[in-house]
């Protein structure tokens, strides 16, 4: 693949309506430099936080006060080749910020909230926000004790597997089932 950094454009159009966003880029999602990125998220972050929040879900109204994880969203290829961005409750903050490669398990009550979008014929798309509760010991063996949800774009809860969210999280299972941000956004790296 030849670098896209020099060719990247970002087009940004508001119409009147309050969620009325048109955020483009031009090139192919994994291509887009760090500027095009941050740009594109800076244009539909406010869409998303408010189309989470439009059935009154308390993870989707509350997710945006949690520490963010990572510098930017990045497409790391899981979850439907989107961007992700990764926020923690004060709960998990402490613990998933380390971003250790071996640990016992996070504590109970710990959420992380994973907001995304595609880039689909140039537009961003905004997709579910993804969700994984920790739960009490035994709460979901079967799921390394975790509950996954998912929020639809309009913010209504998303039908989803838990055997599948938990079938590629246990891959991570000598970190508690727990993937990160790519290392070169990830909050403390160089």
């Amino acid at each position: 693949m030849k670098p896209l950094l020099l060719a990247t454009t970002l087009t940004i159009a508001t119409t009147t309506g309050a969620l009325a966003q048109d955020c483009t880029a031009e090139g192919d999602a994994f291509d887009l430099d760090a500027a095009a990125v941050a740009a594109l998220y800076d244009c539909i972050e406010g869409t998303m936080a408010a189309q989470y929040a439009a059935e009154g879900d308390s993870v989707g109204t509350q997710y945006r006060e949690w520490q963010v994880t990572s510098t930017r969203p990045a497409v790391a290829g899981p979850h439907g080749e989107r961007f992700l961005q990764t926020f923690a409750n004060d709960i998990a903050a402490e613990q998933y910020l380390k971003f250790a490669e071996e640990f016992d398990a996070m504590p109970v009550g710990a959420v992380l909230a994973k907001e995304s979008f595609s880039l689909k014929d140039g537009k961003a798309r905004v997709g579910p926000l993804f969700i994984m509760t920790k739960l009490e010991k035994g709460g979901a063996p079967e799921a390394g004790d975790w509950r996954y949800d998912a929020l639809q774009p309009n913010g209504k809860a998303m039908g989803i597997s838990q055997g599948f969210c938990a079938g590629c999280h246990l891959n991570w299972d000598y970190r508690d089932s727990l993937a990160y941000p790519l290392e070169e956004v990830r909050l403390g790296a160089e």
